[in-house]
């Protein structure tokens, strides 16, 4: 009798989603073309929804996760989470007020990773870099690389005391000299480029491909 295969949820926002990919459907899309290549290999969802911050995917991501064990009282075998970018956004203005207020935002972040900790195994991705240029977005938020990088420190220090995988992105992405050809006319999301670097930061992540392994 066959192994069932286990399941990854991969949840977050446009950048889960592949928005500004035209070319291989975005970095979970990328993944999931590559592990689907493994026999029995792991299976991946990817369940990304533009303009998502943590706390939307709060409400959404058990039951999301539940309802994709593909038989009776199986359950995915871990969450890939992506999301906290568009939380960083100021709104109105360049000095306006955050989607999430970064205290407020470590604290929510810190809930969702504990809630989902209790329940399965949880690996966790850091943020991206943005054209500063081209902001305002949607004639009204305002993305900085400061912010970026503040929120995935906050991130980061909250997968550290919990024991929780995370894949450090902004950093090696903001100083890479080719980034700003990474990153799509809008100014935020990943074009085609980005999410291949990001599709090969992922595939090289031992944490993860040890997960795949087991």
């Amino acid at each position: 009798m066959n192994k069932l295969s286990k399941q990854l949820i991969v949840i977050g926002d446009s950048s889960v989603y592949g928005w500004g990919d035209s070319e291989g459907g975005g970095w979970c899309e990328r993944l999931r073309k590559d592990w689907s290549k493994v026999n029995n290999g792991p299976v991946i969802y990817p369940l990304g929804v533009r303009g998502d911050g943590i706390e939307k995917v709060a409400l959404r991501w058990q039951n999301e996760w539940s309802s994709r064990g593909e038989t009776r009282r199986n359950k995915p075998k871990a969450i890939l989470l992506n999301v906290g970018l568009n939380d960083t956004a100021s709104i109105g203005q360049i000095n306006g007020r955050h989607q999430l207020e970064i205290d407020g935002f470590e604290y929510g972040f810190e809930r969702l990773i504990s809630d989902i900790k209790a329940q399965t195994e949880i690996f966790v991705m850091g943020l991206s870099p943005v054209d500063e240029s081209k902001m305002p977005f949607a004639g009204c938020l305002w993305y900085s690389n400061h912010f970026c990088n503040s929120y995935e420190k906050r991130m980061e220090a909250v997968c550290l005391n919990q024991n929780v995988p995370f894949l450090a992105t902004f950093k090696d992405m903001f100083t890479d000299k080719r980034r700003i050809n990474w990153i799509s006319d809008d100014g935020i999301h990943l074009n085609s480029q980005g999410h291949l670097w990001l599709y090969q930061r992922l595939r090289s992540w031992e944490i993860l491909n040890k997960w795949k392994e087991e």
